[in-house]
């Protein structure tokens, strides 16, 4: 029997979570990419130019050509960390040496980037 099996299969099933999460985020992006790309291709085949720059205006937004790519590189971002994060936890399972659990400063990071993500995609439907 492996030593400290349930804190091992506890850091696996997190880690397979934070990967489920990472390819939702992926596939968002994807989602969000085409869906531009597929009003684009609408607007030019509206044919009149005005109506061309209209409704490209209205399907890229300020931020519509980079938010799904952002989306995406943020999606692979988040499977990277995961995965760092699930080796360097499997080495301190390992280790018979005590560790504190003290540092957060990561979860923190990543809580404050989510909360400031969803302020602002909050704020620029309310606006937009």
């Amino acid at each position: 029997m492996i030593g400290g099996y349930s804190d091992h299969a506890a850091n696996e099933r997190t880690f397979l979570a934070w990967v489920r999460t990472g390819i939702a985020v992926i596939a968002f992006g994807f989602v969000i990419e085409k869906f531009n790309l597929f009003m684009l291709t609408l607007a030019q085949a509206a044919g009149d130019p005005s109506q061309h720059s209209r409704l490209a205006a209205l399907a890229s937004g300020r931020m519509g050509r980079y938010d799904g790519i952002a989306l995406i590189f943020g999606g692979v971002g988040l499977v990277v960390l995961a995965t760092t994060r699930f080796v360097r936890t499997t080495r301190l399972l390992d280790d018979p040496q005590m560790h504190s659990a003290s540092s957060v400063r990561t979860e923190l990071i990543l809580c404050s980037a989510l909360v400031l993500l969803v302020t602002s995609y909050s704020i620029y439907l309310a606006l937009g």
